[in-house]
């Protein structure tokens, strides 16, 4: 029998669709809320990453493979999940094959118990960061 509760993660119900779900029930439709909500799924991306670094460091590799399949997380089922490649063109392109390679980078993390791709990852979101927050900062000001 399938659960139908809408904790429900797994085949029967995906993790992201929960939280489009979420966002449909709560009507956040403004810019500004979508601005946050991507400024949201950032902050919690560099804080997995975080705490990844500090579990590689202390040898905790539960902590580790946990922190890193959030981040993966994140990168998947919020941010390249919520692109609309046809009304975004070549930049949702783009931010697809970024989010993707991300996503590898942040799994050889977990599988080499290395630093290294944590860094990249970090330096190649954390401009999109930036920007949503020029973006949010921008769109409150009009």
């Amino acid at each position: 029998m399938l659960n139908t509760s809408p904790f429900a993660t797994g085949p029967g119900r995906a993790a992201g669709q929960f939280y489009r779900q979420v966002a449909v029930d709560s009507q956040v439709g403004t810019r500004s809320d979508a601005h946050h909500l991507v400024s949201l799924l950032f902050d919690g991306l560099f804080e997995a990453i975080a705490q990844a670094r500090g579990a590689l460091r202390a040898g905790d590799v539960p902590a580790k493979c946990k922190a890193l399949t959030r981040a993966a997380a994140i990168v998947e089922e919020g941010l390249r999940a919520a692109l609309d490649l046809r009304a975004g063109g070549q930049l949702a392109r783009d931010l697809q094959e970024l989010y993707g390679y991300v996503t590898m980078r942040l799994t050889q993390a977990n599988l080499s118990c290395d630093e290294a791709p944590l860094d990249e990852c970090v330096r190649l979101m954390r401009p999109l960061a930036d920007a949503w927050v020029s973006i949010r900062t921008q769109a409150s000001n009009t």
